[in-house]
């Protein structure tokens, strides 16, 4: 009896098959079909006025996913007030990449599994597969059934974060379906074509890309020993470091890299500004002497490398003056 509990128990090769979603599929195929399209008219048919517009929606949209459903909401890397939330919650709307209860759930299962057949990012394979077949195929039954045990209990707490979850299909079709292609159009008479092309398709083709980064940039931005570095000119338009390594391995520090180097990203730099005006606190950061004792803590006491390096860093914030995050020595 103890045999075949154990031979049932086993996961089978059918739990962790991903179908297409054909849905997502035929989606992607035309959202970018009519986003490079949106290119040629960005060239020929839209005012300035518009591409104005459409880039500031998409800069919000692209904030939105790294300040506020990454670094705050999934990784609990600083503390923001209600003014604050409410913002980055209408930002993460304009990135239309589903409800932040839901990113931050597939997220946090993708740390917890990452570079495994468990990982929802297929971050075991190559940067094509995290970066557009995960989003067109359906999690595996495995899958489903890890996701159902993450811990989100701090965000079922957050009520604007559950009110978003609630609401989600109508504030998407509002924020980030009907503004845009309606505001060109009513308010300084632009071309169909600008509304739907511009504002509307290659917005999202272009934010929604960007918001994937986050489960896919360690293969563009990280220096993997298992990964050939790529011979294209792509090594003119990005950097290589160690930001993501350290990322995957203490994910609770503000100062990561999206868009830029460790401590000097436009996202690390923008949580600094609402820190500034008291609208975040509590930012969590690890100092280089808590690395120092947290590794020869490591080495003595045979502990985990991670668990050594918080408790040590523990100490250190302690020690941090309340405005630590303007202070220059302390920013990379």
């Amino acid at each position: 009896m103890t045999e075949t509990t154990t031979e049932t128990s086993k996961p089978r090769s059918a739990d962790y098959k991903r179908e297409a979603s054909w849905p997502s599929v035929l989606f992607f195929i035309h959202l970018n079909i009519l986003g490079l399209y949106g290119i040629v008219i960005l060239f020929t048919h839209t005012k300035l006025i518009t591409i104005l517009f459409s880039f500031i929606l998409t800069i919000m949209g692209m904030y939105g996913t790294t300040v506020g459903a990454h670094r705050l909401w999934t990784h609990q890397t600083f503390k923001a007030n209600t003014s604050l939330r409410f913002i980055l919650m209408l930002c993460q709307t304009m990135a239309g990449q589903g409800s932040i209860y839901d990113f931050v759930r597939t997220h946090r299962l993708h740390h917890q599994t990452f570079k495994t057949a468990d990982d929802p990012f297929y971050s075991d394979k190559d940067f094509l597969s995290a970066q557009v077949f995960a989003h067109i195929r359906k999690l595996s039954t495995r899958q489903e059934k890890l996701l159902e045990t993450v811990n989100m209990k701090d965000i079922e707490e957050d009520g604007i974060v559950m009110f978003q979850k609630r609401f989600y299909w109508i504030l998407y079709l509002i924020l980030f379906v009907l503004l845009p292609i309606n505001a060109p159009l009513e308010y300084w008479d632009d071309t169909v074509q600008a509304a739907i092309f511009v504002a509307f398709s290659l917005r999202y083709l272009i934010v929604i890309n960007f918001a994937w980064l986050v489960n896919s940039a360690h293969f563009i931005w990280a220096l993997d020993k298992n990964h050939k570095q790529s011979d294209s000119n792509m090594v003119f338009i990005v950097t290589k470091s160690y930001w993501p390594q350290y990322h995957y391995l203490i994910p609770y520090d503000y100062q990561t890299g999206e868009f830029g180097n460790y401590g000097e990203g436009t996202s690390t730099s923008l949580i600094r500004i609402f820190a500034a005006m008291g609208w975040a606190t509590e930012l969590k950061t690890v100092t280089s002497d808590a690395v120092r004792k947290g590794l020869a803590m490591a080495v003595d006491t045979g502990r985990e490398i991670v668990d050594c390096i918080k408790e040590a860093n523990d100490e250190e914030l302690l020690k941090l003056p309340p405005d630590h995050y303007l202070k220059r020595e302390n920013l990379s």
